[in-house]
């Protein structure tokens, strides 16, 4: 979804409503991604390559790990709101494109102990990309929906890049599960 479309918005808002029934929610979330390539405190670490990922264009088969911050704003010291942990492969040999398994972990504010879980193909880049929302814990517990990321800046110098994502997502609304004890 390009930055600033009020139309878009609008559109995604009465695309959700129309699916939403019974108890669900929706809630719209943005927030940055520092992800740290380099440098001495990275959080993105390479954990596995395949044979052919030194002579591949796409980085084919090589598979990292990362812990990123989570942030309100664009600016590194920006309020702190949780991390980005998961794996991410290089996973097209035609295109630069990857397999996340992603969860955002909140950390602090109204989504504090809860978790969104996104999978998806991420065509790095493509000005915008979508990623499904697949699940969470917490308040997100049933979550299903939709996360549109971009690349907010990257400084090659520091390898040091800035992610934007908005992400639109429903949960059941009263989220406590009763649970059944073992007869």
């Amino acid at each position: 979804m390009p930055r600033g479309s009020v139309h878009a918005e609008k559109e995604e808002a009465t695309f959700i409503q129309n699916i939403c029934g019974g108890n669900e929610k929706l809630t719209k979330i943005h927030f940055y991604v520092q992800d740290v390539l380099d440098g001495p405190n990275p959080t993105v670490f390479e954990v596995a390559r395949a044979s052919i990922t030194s002579n591949s264009a796409t980085g084919f088969g090589q598979i990292r790990v990362l812990d990123d911050v989570v942030t309100a704003g664009p600016e590194s010291n920006s309020t702190t709101l949780g991390r980005a942990q998961g794996l991410i492969t290089f996973s097209d040999l035609q295109v630069s494109a990857l397999t996340m398994d992603l969860n955002i972990v909140f950390t602090s504010g109204r989504y504090n102990g809860s978790t969104i879980c996104i999978l998806g193909r991420n065509q790095i880049n493509d000005e915008n990309r979508e990623l499904a929302v697949v699940g969470g814990t917490g308040v997100f517990r049933f979550a299903r929906g939709y996360a549109f990321s971009s690349t907010y800046s990257y400084d090659v110098e520091i390898n040091y890049g800035v992610l934007e994502y908005t992400i639109y997502t429903t949960y059941v609304y009263n989220s406590k599960v009763r649970m059944y004890a073992d007869v």
